[in-house]
């Protein structure tokens, strides 16, 4: 006898996935299974007894044949279980709306819209717009205060110049390094929490106005923060607990204690997979591949009674207001 069931495969103790792909498809085999925990989650528990909006109180429900949606035995009151989710009004299969939450989940470095379209069979613009709708719903930040050590930095997200633009400012006097830095780019500011979570959020400019009210609304004033030697910080740091800079300009990274290499870490992390993954992003969705991320990055540090898809498809089920 093998040791194992060649036809119930499980995952291995030693496996750092918490949901893989052959559970996956044990637990949402097809498209009624998908639209059933949908139904369940979000109003019926026992799957056939529910509240009924029209009758006011609690009714028994039946599927509708040959439609998404179930009707109350009493009134004859419709109940469409994906109505206020990402899936309303969609017409690609929950089945795979769902395989593709398992694999932006389950990827370490992201999966692109492409590949995606690969995976489901499905046209690029569907892939896109599923991706999209994914890291841009289910993937939000969260909005609790970070405290105890934080790191904050900011940093700069955009292509190099072009070699006319290099060549016109060097006709000005001016270095190429600093027409790089007159290129627009996008700015971004992030803070995390040693051992915890992070922020990241597109911001319009680096002023002390702009990294202080970043810092304010992310951040709790009993905090100890940590940055670089950037003059921004210094106005904003006087209203939290301790604010510890870091000589950059001296080539100096660390001092102890006093360093930002774990947000510089996160961003590293972000610029790798933008580069590598989507090779370029617009202006217009970069706070969605920040909160894709960050999402990622985050749920390394939240305890694990859940995997992030199923933890996503809650998010899901809980509808939009």
């Amino acid at each position: 006898m093998p040791p194992v069931d060649r036809n119930r495969p499980v995952r291995a103790d030693s496996s750092e996935s918490d949901y893989s792909i052959m559970e996956f498809f044990r637990e949402f085999p097809d498209d009624a299974t998908c639209l059933g925990w949908l139904w369940r989650n979000r109003f019926s528990e026992d799957g056939s007894h529910a509240e009924c909006p029209s009758c006011e109180r609690e009714r028994k429900f039946h599927k509708v044949n040959d439609r998404p949606a179930w009707d109350c035995d009493s009134c004859g009151h419709h109940i469409h279980p994906t109505a206020g989710t990402i899936f309303e009004k969609s017409s690609t299969s929950l089945h795979l709306w769902f395989y593709a939450i398992h694999l932006m989940t389950s990827t370490r470095c992201a999966i692109s819209a492409k590949q995606l379209e690969r995976e489901l069979g499905v046209t690029y613009k569907t892939a896109w717009r599923i991706a999209n709708r994914i890291r841009n719903e289910l993937m939000m930040q969260d909005d609790e205060l970070l405290s105890g050590e934080v790191e904050a930095d900011e940093t700069y997200i955009g292509g190099k110049p072009r070699a006319a633009a290099i060549r016109a400012a060097k006709k000005r006097a001016v270095y190429p390094r600093q027409a790089m830095a007159r290129k627009p780019k996008l700015s971004v500011w992030g803070a995390v929490a040693r051992g915890g979570e992070v922020r990241a959020v597109v911001v319009p400019d680096s002023s002390a106005a702009t990294l202080g009210g970043a810092l304010h609304r992310y951040v709790l004033p009993s905090s100890t923060i940590y940055t670089d030697e950037w003059k921004a910080y210094v106005g904003p740091g006087k209203g939290f607990k301790q604010h510890l800079r870091v000589p950059h300009n001296q080539n100096i990274y660390v001092v102890g204690t006093v360093h930002t290499n774990t947000i510089e870490g996160f961003f590293s992390l972000v610029k790798n997979g933008i580069r590598g993954v989507y090779h370029s992003v617009s202006a217009k969705w970069l706070q969605g591949y920040l909160n894709e991320y960050a999402s990622r990055y985050n749920h390394r540090h939240r305890p694990r009674p859940r995997s992030m898809f199923e933890q996503l498809l809650l998010v899901a089920a809980s509808g939009r207001d």
